[in-house]
């Protein structure tokens, strides 16, 4: 089946829009500058990023594009846009601890919110002037993945929106803390 390039433009169109538009309700570059949730850190000393090739065979086709191409999911069409569950969300590619649930609020735009990181050591924030204005890309410290975007239309108390792909994120429930290696974080659901 033939598709004309003036047909196959046009149903590209429907997602570049609605991904710059959900992108355009904040433009201006954000610092956290705010205290995260958790005072533990991971050590990065012991962490090796794996090559490439490991990390095609590690990661699925998505993980890998969004993690390490800074491709961005679609909204609502990913997993933890809508979890409620009680847990903490890590680097799919480092398993270094990002995000807790406790920090995670609904933003309507079909990407998991969170308005701070776990630790102010975990994330690394750099300018990004793609798609024709400025944001602040949030990557991750240890392995340099690509997360997504902050933003400082975000609830209180910190007025931020870290607007993250679930792709670059693998949760680990709350009452599996302690079996994964992450059980200095129980204390955030006391």
């Amino acid at each position: 089946m033939k598709m004309s390039i003036k047909r196959t433009a046009g149903l590209l169109a429907i997602p570049i829009i609605t991904v710059l538009s959900l992108l355009m309700l904040s433009t201006s570059p954000v610092t956290s500058g705010t205290s995260g949730a958790g005072d533990t850190m991971m050590s990065d000393k012991s962490f090796v990023k794996p090559s490439q090739e490991q990390l095609k065979r590690q990661l699925t086709r998505l993980q890998y594009n969004v993690t390490q191409h800074d491709d961005t999911e679609r909204p609502f069409k990913n997993t933890y846009w809508d979890n409620k569950k009680a847990g903490i969300y890590v680097d799919i590619v480092s398993g270094e601890a990002l995000f807790s649930s406790t920090d995670k609020f609904k933003s309507g735009t079909g990407w998991p919110s969170f308005t701070r990181p776990i630790s102010d050591h975990s994330l690394i924030e750099k300018a990004d002037r793609s798609f024709f204005f400025s944001r602040t890309e949030v990557r991750s410290k240890m392995a340099d993945s690509h997360l997504g975007h902050l933003f400082d239309d975000g609830p209180q108390p910190t007025g931020l929106r870290y607007c993250i792909n679930s792709a670059s994120l693998k949760f680990i429930p709350k009452i599996k803390l302690d079996v994964e290696g992450y059980g200095q974080f129980s204390k955030l659901f006391k």
